[in-house]
């Protein structure tokens, strides 16, 4: 049996143990060590073992998605999220659907706070749902638009996905925050979009407008302007060069705390609600860094990845047909795959295909940036898509009124969107890369 058949019966292996719902980090590691063994011996397999989890762990970049996981603990716990939603409200309640616009908004805003899809979702819809539901949205809607607008936790900065594909594929961290604002302004713009054409094309399934008062608008902003602040400060530090990443997620993580203990949202009982949630996620992306380590030094000794690059390059296919392929496939292994772990298995495996391939002469630099952008959008795809879609089912856990199958059937609209904010990405690099230039 040859070294490649190897690797690839391994790699099925893996997805196996994924389908039977074992931890991402045992299905990856498993395999790994499994087909390494194979491949090579005992004493490399200890070897490799030896030196692998502290060469992992010790990176000092990889501080910065606890940090910034504990400034979205501290804020998802401190009150913010229903700030965030108020304001979002006073603005777009005067327009027809108005309120699902206004979620959309808050879990884009909350989700450049938290960094996490999972996070982003949970907390707003807790707040917006009962209130959308209470005005007689319907709970097809209601629950779609916060489902959809959870996966911008994805692609906002400081999303950890987002600073995972960086660390592994060695882009700078504050390059690849950039690169993503305007797709995520894109997204966001066609949620708002698609939310305003399905409720005139349905508008049994929303109330008619409210106009806000001058009064609840002054309301609504003097509570959340600290949140603005922290924005202001953490981002601008990082983009002006005042500190790195890893500081201005410490920053962050500080004033958050503070602002919520100011407002007297931070007991010491949420303090260790905050601390030991992000301990145990910061876990569990670790466990799956070391299986996924595990899993790529397995395929680098069956030579997959090389096989796979020769075979694109000697193919004579037109790059923006393998870039679409890619994507596709992306899609498809979001069924079995949270978005994490797609990230830290393949792209160590096509990051060296995309690099290799000419598109619209990008420098190697651009086409890492422009790569992240898109897989990025495609996790964020995930999260909704039939029938795995995670946010479909954090939904259903909150909205247990509303049946799974309307969520999926709402969710439609946006996945329309999200198409065409595909298509265009990947036919125009230079939305993604055009504040990278500008301000760099």
């Amino acid at each position: 049996m040859s070294n490649l058949s190897i690797g690839i019966a391994i790699f099925i292996f893996m997805l196996a143990l994924m389908a039977i719902r074992l931890p991402i980090g045992l299905s990856m590691f498993i395999p790994g060590a499994f087909g390494y063994l194979i491949i090579s011996n005992e004493n490399a397999l200890l070897n490799h073992l030896k030196g692998a989890v502290f060469a992992r762990l010790s990176i000092y970049d990889l501080s910065v998605i606890p940090l910034f996981m504990l400034m979205g603990a501290f804020a998802m716990h401190g009150g913010l999220s229903k700030a965030l939603f108020d304001f979002s409200n006073v603005i777009l309640g005067r327009f027809k659907g108005g309120m699902a616009m206004a979620g959309v908004l808050a879990c884009a805003a909350f989700g450049s706070i938290s960094g996490s899809s999972v996070a982003t979702t949970a907390t707003i819809a807790q707040v917006a749902y009962p209130e959308m539901r209470r005005l007689k949205y319907s709970g097809r809607l209601a629950t779609a638009a916060l489902a959809t607008g959870g996966t911008m936790g994805i692609l906002m900065p400081p999303s950890v996905t987002l600073m995972i594909y960086a660390i592994i594929t060695e882009q700078n961290i504050t390059k690849m925050f950039l690169a993503a604002y305007i797709p995520a302004l894109v997204a966001a713009l066609g949620y708002l979009l698609a939310i305003a054409i399905y409720v005139r094309l349905y508008p049994e399934h929303a109330p008619a407008p409210s106009k806000a008062n001058a009064e609840e608008f002054w309301i609504a902003g003097k509570t959340v302007w600290p949140i603005g602040l922290i924005f202001a400060i953490v981002f601008g530090g990082i983009y002006g060069g005042f500190f790195t990443p890893t500081e201005g997620a410490s920053i962050g993580a500080t004033l958050t705390f503070l602002i919520a203990l100011f407002r007297g949202n931070m007991s010491a009982d949420v303090f260790k609600k905050s601390i030991l949630s992000t301990a145990q996620t910061s876990g569990m992306i670790f466990m799956i860094f070391i299986g996924a380590d595990m899993m790529n030094a397995c395929l680098a000794l069956s030579q997959l990845p090389n096989e796979l690059a020769s075979a694109v390059a000697t193919a004579q296919i037109p790059p923006v047909a393998v870039m679409f392929s890619i994507m596709i496939f992306y899609v498809i292994l979001g069924c079995v795959m949270d978005e994490m772990s797609m990230i830290l298995l393949t792209v160590p495996v096509i990051f060296p295909v995309i690099i290799g391939l000419d598109f619209y002469g990008l420098l190697p630099v651009d086409k890492g940036l422009w790569f992240g952008v898109l897989i990025l959008m495609v996790c964020e795809i995930g999260m909704i898509f039939p029938p795995v879609g995670l946010n479909v089912y954090i939904m259903n856990g909150l909205a247990k009124d509303v049946p799974m199958s309307e969520t999926y059937k709402g969710v439609v609209p946006f996945l329309i969107s999200d198409a065409i904010r595909m298509i265009l990405l990947i036919a125009f690099p230079s939305i993604t890369l055009w504040l990278v230039h500008r301000l760099t």
